[in-house]
Formats: structure tokens, sequence, C-alpha cells
């Protein structure tokens, strides 16, 4: 069976210091969960779920979870079914998950959180995943030779026997030693929340730091969460980034922060903020639409270097992530931006699944041709990963939009090795960019940028160079991953993958 990846958000809350019980003495902590992973639609669409802790219920964690999104599965447009979920899992203490599997079965089983019912409180215990183990394989493996039994081919799965394992035993685990033990076995990303049936929530973050989580405390509520825009739909102020190699404890006794792994080297994923996260999101300083706008900016000082002449008329994005970056450009350059591609949002997955990949974006994308038509327009993306979509956006708008010319512009470099940090990417082979540009991080030659331009269909094509990228994100080129760019994988499994991959695929 094929490997499930993930592509997740995560939302953790508490509510500290109340007696469970007396319900009239504590808040019921579902709907924090479940409007946070509102916020966090966006890392993934595939399914969604979340595990209560409830003292007072027989069944002290009880798990909901299903395909669909947040909307579909938390039945938010059926206001009866919706209360009845509300009160069925109520509880002082909950996680919860968004999913985006990018391979393998798309069951219901595989949603998360995953629950593993013991009889002892202390071992009965749930989590939920965001990242990519880069050693999976080998983990999987150890763990089968010792006579497990994988089910469920997921990161999460995996990580879920090795818990089990740090577990046994009559004492209750100390999480920092635990999760120092577990970080000295997985290679990878991975921000983990976990639940138990004594009452304690634990949320880490992996000692690179390359997923964001983020937190904030308001009187007796506890809220972790991928993204910051969780925080500031619900009114919280003073968020805070976890940071790498430090976990946050909670009991109905209070909260505290605990470094488990020293400090050291720090790998944010740039990705999160050129395309990943929501656009209202903060991460370790960084606003994304910020650096979003950057990206626009320092892609028109390209446009504008040595005094060429501009090559379009106006300028559109393909939306919706690339709209800021296509705002700032047009800005920049004195530019008109226009919505002359619109995304259809109400074409769904189900309707599209038995579609080929051309026929989608087909249905996705509409042109206004009384906008376009015989116009020279600048098409802003915000990344260039397959060149599938792009070449079909890019034939429509000259099919149906009747546009004269199409100059493309991209947002970030090209990318040019697959990653093992838990964002879908293809295989060496199946990237665009390596085909033209030999080289990782080195700038395209005018030579191979117009044999890119050609093979896309566009009538040129220019991207923004690695330094630049650096500087719209803001941050030292040190803290940052960029191995889809550059190949620098920051994890000795991660390097070994990528080497492995070039040998499979003759490269």
């Amino acid at each position: 069976m094929e490997r499930l990846k993930e592509e997740c958000g995560i939302v953790a809350v508490y509510q500290m210091g109340c007696d469970p019980a007396n319900p009239d003495g504590w808040r019921n902590v579902y709907p924090y969960v479940v409007r946070g992973l509102l916020e966090l639609q966006n890392r993934g669409q595939l399914s969604a779920g979340l595990t209560s802790y409830n003292p007072s219920r027989n069944r002290i964690l009880q798990t909901h979870k299903d395909l669909g999104t947040v909307h579909e599965v938390f039945r938010l447009h059926n206001p009866h079914k919706s209360q009845q979920l509300m009160e069925e899992y109520a509880g002082i203490a909950a996680i919860g998950h968004t999913r985006y599997a990018t391979s393998g079965s798309a069951d219901s089983a595989n949603a998360q959180p995953f629950e593993r019912v013991h009889g002892r409180m202390w071992k009965w215990f749930a989590i939920a995943f965001n990242g990519n183990l880069a050693n999976y394989e080998q983990l999987k493996a150890e763990l089968e030779s010792h006579g497990y039994h994988i089910t469920y081919h997921s990161d999460t799965e995996v990580m879920m026997h090795y818990l089990n394992r740090e577990m046994r035993g009559d004492d209750p685990p100390d999480f920092a030693t635990m999760f120092s033990t577990l970080s000295s076995i997985f290679d990878g990303a991975y921000n983990i929340a976990f639940i138990n049936a004594a009452g304690d929530l634990v949320v880490m973050r992996d000692p690179l730091g390359i997923k964001p989580l983020c937190y904030a405390v308001a009187d007796d509520l506890l809220i972790v969460a991928s993204e910051s825009v969780v925080h500031h739909q619900l009114n919280f102020d003073d968020v805070r980034m976890l940071e790498p190699g430090e976990l946050i404890v909670a009991n109905r006794d209070g909260w505290r922060v605990e470094r488990y792994w020293p400090a050291g080297e720090k790998r944010y994923c740039f990705f999160e903020w050129v395309y990943f996260s929501n656009l209202a999101s903060n991460l370790e300083g960084r606003s994304v639409y910020r650096v979003r706008n950057a990206v626009g900016r320092e892609l028109a000082r390209m446009e504008q270097a040595d005094g060429r002449s501009l090559a379009g008329e106006l300028v559109i994005s393909v939306p919706e992530t690339a709209n800021a970056v296509a705002s700032a450009f047009g800005f920049q350059l004195g530019l008109p931006v226009v919505n002359g591609l619109l995304r259809n949002r109400y074409v769904g997955r189900t309707f599209i699944d038995g579609a080929t990949r051309d026929e989608a974006v087909r249905m996705k994308y509409t042109p206004i041709t009384d906008i376009l038509e015989g116009r020279k327009i600048y098409l802003v993306d915000d990344t260039l990963v397959r060149g599938t979509t792009l070449k079909t956006v890019i034939a429509i708008l000259k099919e149906r939009g009747r546009v004269r010319e199409v100059h493309v512009r991209i947002g970030c470099p090209p990318v040019m090795g697959p990653c093992f940090y838990g964002i879908d990417m293809p295989t060496v082979g199946e990237l665009f960019a390596p085909a033209f540009v030999r080289g990782n991080g080195r700038e395209a030659s005018p030579e191979e940028l117009r044999k890119m331009a050609d093979a896309l269909g566009a009538d040129s094509l220019a991207y923004l160079t690695n330094d630049r990228l650096i500087r719209a994100v803001g941050l030292p080129k040190d803290q940052l991953c960029m191995a889809c760019l550059n190949s620098d994988y920051p994890t000795a499994a991660g390097k070994a993958r990528y080497e492995q991959a070039l040998r499979a695929e003759g490269l």
C-alpha cells in the first residue's frame, strides 16, 4: 500500500483551573476547536476531526472525525446536528485536526486525531500531527521487525506506536524526556498535539521548527494552533511562537513551556510564507501578507532592472494565493491589476476527481474576455512546480480570453527537488524546471528561460531569484529551509532520500 503523506493543521485548547465535576464551572472548548479548524481549512480539506477530554463522561476521551471539510464533518450547515455534536463531544480540553493527504487511501479511518484506548488513563491518549517523517520507511521497517503490523501506512500511525513504546511500565512519563527520546528517532518535520485521559495536554514543535506553531493564553484558556490566524479570529492577543525544540504542557492546574531539545539550528519552511499559510497569519514575527507583498515588489524590481520597457499592459493573477503578489507587482510598476481570471470555488473535489488534470483546471478557471481580449498581460503566479496547471491556464487565456500575449512572472524560484517534510511535491522527474535548468539554486540563462516559456505556451517567463526571495521573507538565509529550491536538506534522512531519488531517476 502507498504511504500517506500529511499536510495538515492542528488546534489544541485547554480550560485550566476548573472543576470538571461541576458543569456550571467550566466552558465547553469544542466551539473554539471547530472555529480554529475553520481558520486552518487552507491546510487541508480532505478530512477533519477532534478528540475532547471530559472526566465526567464515561468515555473520558472521545473522538469525532470523518472525510470532508470542517463544515461537513461538524455539520455546521445543520444547526440541530451541529448542536448535538457540540453537546456530545463537550470537554474542558480538546485537540483538533484538518488533513490533506497527498497520496494513498482517502478513507475516514485515516482522518485524525488517532486515538489509542487503554485501561490506565495516562496510557489512553490521542494524537494529531502536522508534518512528514523523512525516515518513515526505516521506522516502519524497525517496527515490523519487532512484530508490529502497520495498518494505515501513515506517519501518525508509526508515531503512535513509538509513543506506546515510550509509555511502557507503571509510571507516567516525563513529557520532556519522552519527546526528547522520540526526537532522536524521528527525522523530519513534526508538530504533535497529544492529549490523554488523565487530563494532560502536550503540544510540541520539532527541533528545527520546520512547521509553524503558535500559542496564546487569556485568563484560564490556552489555545495552540498551526497559525496565528486562529488566535486573531478568537480575539486572543499576545500570540507567541513556540520555539523549535519546545513543548507546552497543560492540565487542570495550569500550563508551562518546557525545552525538550537543546536550542540550536532553526530551519523554517519558506513555503509557509510564499504559498501555504493563511494571508492573515504572522509567523516568526513575519506577516504572511507583508512577505507576499514584498515578493511582488521584488519581482517588479527585476522587471524594472536596466531600464527595460514593460512587456505587459495590465496584471492578473492565478487566483487566489498569488493575489497579494500580483497586487504589489502591479502597484510597483504602475500598471492596473484586474480580476481577469476567475476561480470557481464551488467546483468540489468529488466533481473533478474523475476528470483529467487539464479538464479540472478548465472547470475551475474562467477568463473575462471583455477585459483581456487583444491585451498584453502579465500573469503572476506564486510557484512553478509541475507546470501543468500554469500551462493550461495560459492556454485558457489565449483561447477563451483571446489575449494577445501572456508574460508569466513567478514570485518564487522554480521547485527543483521534492520536499520530504510535508509539502506535496512530486519526484524530480515530474518537476518542470529541472529539465531546463541543470544545477539547483543557480539563475537560468536567457536561453533556458525562453525554452521554459515556450514549453508553457507563454510569450516570456521570469521568476524571483533565491536572494530576492530571502530578502522578501526577511529572515536570515541559514534559518530557512529552501531544500526544494537548492537541495540543501536540513536532516540526514532528507539528504539520503534526495540522493536516492536522483539515482532512481538516473539523474
